[in-house]
């Protein structure tokens, strides 16, 4: 077994959505690195152009948003189609709310739940109807540590998070015998843009949440992205129905 070909993506395709910024291009970057050819997904062509040219010639993208769930179907094949056979879908694509439960309405519950979860479901649906003709395929699932424990005033991120994992252990019982392999990613504290606006003028919260990590640090989209490389390549041939940590211990404090 050669284990530096185990882990190359080399002539695979996948398609990530909310792969243009964060998390999303950490796992772009290390998906190209690796081999794979990249279809990006988002709302904003602007910021898919932004990250296509700096992914490079390996990099395709299609604005879409994901809530329109109804034009999922043709998207999929459309990118079928046009690029070619999807290898890996990575649902990575979210939106986050903030707010104690007693005080988020209706309507924003509805919309985290929409994004996070049901346009995962339909997207995910749609993707493995073709996987199914070819016997192989991977589902990556970014879900996140509130989906592993409570945390305060994320009632509906959590939720949504919490049931993607739900979600996935559903799909492994379905397709796995297809050979579809469908896994889970739950990040801790990652650096971005909104981590450091968050807690850069608020060093108490920031000393706070360190403190809950044994790692001592927070992670980076390259972390997650070497995670994902791992759980779509063949190294992981045999992985299906996990749901990784990568949080630098954090999910062992709480």
């Amino acid at each position: 077994m050669d284990i530096s070909k185990s882990f190359s993506l080399a002539g695979k395709r996948a398609v990530i959505t909310g792969g243009g910024t964060g998390i999303g291009l950490g796992i772009s970057k290390a998906l190209s690195s690796a081999g794979a050819s990249l279809i990006l997904i988002g709302r904003r062509e602007h910021v898919l152009a932004k990250a296509a040219k700096q992914l490079g010639p390996c990099c395709r993208y299609v604005a879409y948003d994901l809530n329109n769930r109804k034009g999922l179907p043709q998207l999929i094949q459309r990118i079928e189609n046009e690029f070619g056979p999807i290898d890996i879908l990575v649902n990575n694509a979210g939106a986050h709310l903030k707010k104690p439960s007693l005080e988020t309405t209706d309507e924003e519950f509805d919309r985290i739940i929409d994004t996070n979860l049901s346009s995962a479901f339909t997207i995910t649906r749609e993707c493995v109807k073709y996987m199914e003709t070819r016997k192989k395929g991977v589902v990556l699932f970014i879900s996140s540590m509130t989906g592993l424990f409570g945390m305060d005033k994320v009632i509906a991120y959590g939720t949504s998070k919490t049931a993607l994992i739900g979600m996935m252990r559903g799909m492994v019982m379905e397709y796995s015998a297809f050979r579809v392999r469908v896994n889970a990613i739950a990040p801790g504290w990652i650096e971005s843009d909104m981590l450091s606006e968050a807690l850069n003028n608020d060093k108490e919260r920031k000393d706070k949440i360190l403190n809950r990590i044994p790692y001592r640090s927070f992670g980076t989209g390259e972390d997650i992205g070497a995670t994902a490389v791992y759980l779509c390549s063949d190294a992981a041939r045999y992985v299906t129905g996990v749901v990784l940590p990568v949080d630098g211990g954090a999910a062992y404090s709480f």
